[in-house]
């Protein structure tokens, strides 16, 4: 299963001195326009204002020609999405995304499309979580409570947005994003990319890379972890 992906997931749709996803235009008019995409079909669960959050995503891509419409105005919501050229998950709270998935039916809906009828799909930040494994290495807090933590496994690893390194000579003595990561991977033996901002991952098929102009880092099952450079075949990853 999962010979007809055709994903976008993006650590972030802001990047500094960039405006709203300017830093992956590039790639998603790469995506729309090879799938013929006129109009996206945005899903605004991760924040409270599904107006305001759809009209603004409306904004960024109306100009490269691209409209918007939100699923939360849809009476039917399957049928939205049965119909949909293209879902673009966006940004938020992934543990209120996941929940609002979960309680109107719809992760196995997308599930299914993307994955046996090639629906585009891009994700960012809470939107690319919930197209993992799990929400287990994301970086929000609890502020909802889904019934599970398993999400729409549109790709067999999991993905920790927003990656930040360590600071050198830190004196803050708390856990770093290295040491929870860590942990995560000792108790679930899978393995963690940790995007940093500016960066994505593309998946056609059974094909996996790294976009963007920065390193992603790989903490791997074995406990150790991989620096892998831009245009870096992630295919090995779609094996898990």
């Amino acid at each position: 299963m999962g010979g007809a992906r055709n994903i976008l997931l993006l650590s972030s749709s802001r990047l500094h001195g960039h405006g709203l996803l300017e830093h992956a235009r590039g790639q998603l008019e790469d995506l729309f326009k090879s799938c013929n995409v006129k109009t996206v079909l945005f899903v605004p669960y991760a924040l409270r204002d599904h107006d305001r959050y759809t009209a603004t995503i409306q904004d960024a891509l109306k100009p490269w020609g691209f409209d918007v419409e939100g699923l939360h105005t849809k009476p039917d919501r399957e049928k939205a999405l049965r119909e949909a050229q293209a879902v673009f998950v966006g940004g938020g709270n992934t543990f209120v995304l996941l929940r609002s998935l979960y309680e109107m039916k719809l992760l196995d809906p997308i599930r299914e499309l993307v994955l046996q009828q090639g629906l585009p799909y891009v994700g960012s930040s809470a939107g690319t979580n919930v197209a993992t494994r799990s929400i287990h290495t994301t970086n929000d807090m609890p502020v909802a409570y889904p019934p599970s933590f398993e999400a729409l496994a549109l790709v067999p690893f999991n993905i920790n947005p927003h990656y930040l390194d360590p600071e050198v000579g830190s004196r803050h003595k708390g856990e770093t994003r290295d040491e929870r990561l860590e942990e995560f991977v000792a108790y679930h033996g899978l393995p963690v990319l940790g995007l940093r901002e500016g960066t994505s991952v593309r998946v056609q098929g059974g094909k996996a890379t790294l976009l963007g102009d920065r390193n992603a880092k790989l903490f791997k099952v074995n406990g150790g972890t991989e620096e892998l450079a831009p245009q870096a075949d992630l295919s090995f990853l779609l094996q898990n």
